[in-house]
Parts: structure tokens; sequence; C-alpha cells
């Protein structure tokens, strides 16, 4: 089992990723590096290569709607040239909200766009021509624009030839489309004891339509970690978070957080946290968010207690468990946590 972590800032993300050079030491091997709406995830990926030299460096997530195929191929490439072959590329459809308020782009066709980008960047990373005729046209036909398109591949030598793949899924087709094409799974709020339940169908369902070139499906999922016998009480500081996805994240009826939250058995918990959140109860929202799965969801407690979690998540089929350190120390809480998933 690997060991990874969100790269999480407030207001100056150079401050947190200077840190990344201590967690690479204590034996973090890769970072993520969201970008729903803040500083793009490139940016700062290429910063983390030049400080750091063993960790694994993974954009968590990039949506395949801002940028183009071409684009996003060329960001992947580059981010492997430079940081010495150790990016890898989350993908994802994000959410019409940030894609329709933020990028203005209409929240279409999610699973197909993201199959396309896929077999695009691996054709582009094989250092073949981008071409495709489906949700992308590459090159543009003769009657659009000035006619003058023809196929390109990249012009510099990728670093490697593949570079890892992850996707961002929730809903059935969307995992079972990452269990077919994808190298690795990202869920999200993920409960280890109710996982198989939720999503083993969909995962089963691609995975018997997965190519043998493939290697098995990566999982990384996870939660907070704090270690100690009075630490309990620290899960509220997850609240917010669950209440903003399961209750803000969409208009009534039309939430992909919310829906798993059903699926995990919360149905009336989920419609609860929604309408005091939309009503802006927001403090009431996360007085509704179950302890129980914010105590699935997360490791904090004794270091038993820990150890257990973690069997938990490999038991789901987790490979590399994504901790977020909620400590005055977070190099000597990776060190504790990779001894134990080691």
């Amino acid at each position: 089992m690997k060991l990874s972590m969100p790269l999480v800032y407030a207001g100056n993300p150079r401050e947190t990723a200077d840190q990344v050079v201590d967690l690479e030491k204590a034996g973090l091997d890769m970072i993520w590096v969201a970008e729903p709406y803040g500083f793009d995830s490139p940016t700062l990926m290429g910063y983390l290569a030049a400080k750091t030299e063993t960790v694994e460096i993974a954009a968590g997530i990039l949506n395949v709607y801002s940028r183009t195929p071409g684009a996003l191929l060329q960001t992947a490439a580059g981010l492997d040239n430079v940081s010495g072959g150790r990016a890898v590329i989350g993908l994802g459809a994000s959410g019409p909200q940030v894609i329709e308020g933020f990028h203005g782009m209409p929240y279409e066709k999610p699973l197909g766009r993201t199959r396309e980008v896929i077999r695009l960047l691996r054709s582009g990373l094989r250092h073949e021509k981008l071409e495709a005729d489906g949700i992308f046209t590459l090159p543009l036909p003769a009657d659009q624009g000035l006619g003058l398109g023809k196929p390109l591949k990249l012009l510099n030598r990728p670093e490697r030839p593949s570079i890892p793949l992850w996707v961002a899924a929730l809903g059935d087709a969307n995992v079972a489309m990452t269990a077919e094409v994808a190298d690795g799974w990202l869920p999200f709020l993920f409960f280890p004891e109710k996982a198989h339940s939720v999503w083993g169908e969909a995962l089963a369902k691609g995975t018997a339509k997965r190519s043998e070139e493939l290697a098995p499906l990566e999982i990384s999922a996870g939660g907070m970690v704090a270690i100690g016998e009075d630490v309990k009480g620290m899960l509220d500081f997850m609240r917010p978070m669950y209440a903003l996805y399961v209750g803000g994240m969409g208009a009534r009826g039309k939430n992909f957080y919310n829906e798993m939250a059903c699926k995990y058995g919360y149905e009336a918990e989920a419609k609860q946290i929604q309408d005091l959140y939309l009503d802006g109860k927001k403090k009431e929202a996360e007085a509704a968010v179950p302890l129980e799965w914010l105590e699935a969801g997360n490791l904090v407690g004794p270091a038993s207690y820990v150890q257990e979690r973690i069997a938990a998540f490999r038991e789901a089929g987790v490979t590399n468990l994504q901790v977020n350190p909620a400590t005055e120390d977070p190099a000597a809480t990776i060190a504790q946590v990779k001894e134990w998933v080691s």
C-alpha cells in the first residue's frame, strides 16, 4: 500500500509546498494537487518537481472540459519531463457548478468526454498523431475554421510512453468506465465497509472489459489522520467538508455526493443535510453528518484503532492510502503511518 496526501493550503501554497520535502523524507509516496477553482495544479506540480526527488506528483484532478486534449497532453508530458518521470494525472468531470459557472462550458457528456481524453492522452504519449472523430474532432474538418488543420503529434518526445491516468468517479457508469480504461480510481468520502455494496457491481462490470495490457486498477482513498487517546473530537473538523459536498454541491435532487450518501444508507440524513445547507443553516447541516461515517472514513483515534482503519481500507481494495495529517508534526505522522502500511 502506497501512502499519499493532498496538498492542503490556505492562501499561499508555497508555504505548504515547501513542507513536502520533509514529508518525502518521512516516506510519503505521492502528493495530490487539486484545482477546483483555485490556483491551477500544474504550476504547483512543477514547483514541487523542482523541490523534491522521489515523491510522485499527482494532479487531483484536472477537469476534462477547460483544457483541450492537446493541452492536457502538453501538460502531462511537460510535468513528467520536469519531474523526471514522477507525474500522475488525475482526470475527472468535476461538476456543473465549476464547469458552467467558472469555465463557461456546458456540462455535457462527461463519461464519453473522459473516455476520449484518456484514449487521446495515451496515443499522444506514445508519440502518435492526435486524431479523433467523436466528441472531439481532430483535426478540424476542412469546412470549419480556415481548413488548414492536419494531424499533429507532440513536438517533444515524452519522458515516458505512458503516464498513470486516474479518474475521479462516483456514479455507477463512471466507476465502471474507470475500472475499464483508467490506471487508478479516485473515490471521495470513502466508507470502506460499504464500498463493495455501493460500487462492487460497477467495478466488476468495468474490470470484465479491462484490457490485459493494463495493470490491475489502483484505488486511492482515505481521510484525516490523528493518532492519540483523546483525538476523537477532531472528527468535528471534517464536518464542514462533508456538509459542503453532501448539502451544497448542487441543487436539490442533483448532487452526486448526496446520492452517494443515500447509497451508504443515509437517505434521511442526506436530505436533512441538503435542506439545512441550502437554507443557509450550515452549522446545523454539519451537525447532521453521521458520526459513523466520519469515524469509518477517517483514521482518528488510538494507534490500534488507526491500524484497524488502515486494514479496513486495504480490505476494501485501496492500494494508495490518502491521508491528511492533523498534527503539529505532519512528517512524524507520515513516518508512523508509512511504517504501518508497508
